[in-house]
């Protein structure tokens, strides 16, 4: 080999470890960089299943998306319920579920049609059910603030005022 080509074979091979090391440094750091998906649950199976059977039955997902990737592309008129539960408590639920106006409780800028309905005409059991999943429905601490001002922001129609999260 001549001289001028172990130059270059040389380069070459210190160019390619450091952009090694660089790629590892950014894997390493990306790790300890993300904290995880943010929401959770802390139901148990059979009211998951419970509950998952009636936001099915009465077309909940039709306006209110859970436990998905939102995309650009499908939007949800109403907001998402990933994380309701550390927003609003069981009762707070069962109050909003069994009232004849639900817009008396949490008004909303949207169109009537997407407005949520009384289910006050349900039996006792299911809005029982329907509020205990809700409130198990739970985000972690770091993420509250964004689950807060998402919902605010669907709602109202306005930008989340920031000083909320100062306080």
């Amino acid at each position: 080999m001549r001289r001028g080509e172990a130059l270059i074979l040389a380069t070459m091979g210190v160019v390619v470890a450091g952009l090694m090391a660089r790629n590892l440094t950014r894997l390493h750091s990306d790790k300890q960089g993300d904290p995880g998906i943010p929401f959770y649950t802390t139901a148990d199976a059979a009211l998951t299943r419970r509950a998952g059977d009636l936001y099915r039955d009465h077309g909940c997902r039709e306006c209110h998306s859970l436990w998905t990737l939102k995309s650009a592309f499908e939007s949800v008129p109403a907001p998402a319920l990933d994380g309701i539960g550390s927003l609003r408590t069981e009762d707070w639920f069962y109050a909003y579920f069994s009232s004849a106006d639900p817009q008396s409780i949490l008004p909303s800028r949207l169109k009537v049609e997407y407005r949520m309905p009384s289910l006050a005409a349900l039996p006792e059991d299911d809005r029982r059910i329907l509020a205990k999943y809700m409130a198990s429905l739970k985000t972690q601490d770091w993420y509250v603030e964004n689950a807060r001002a998402a919902e605010y922001e669907k709602l109202t129609g306005k930008e989340y005022p920031r000083a909320h999260a100062e306080h």
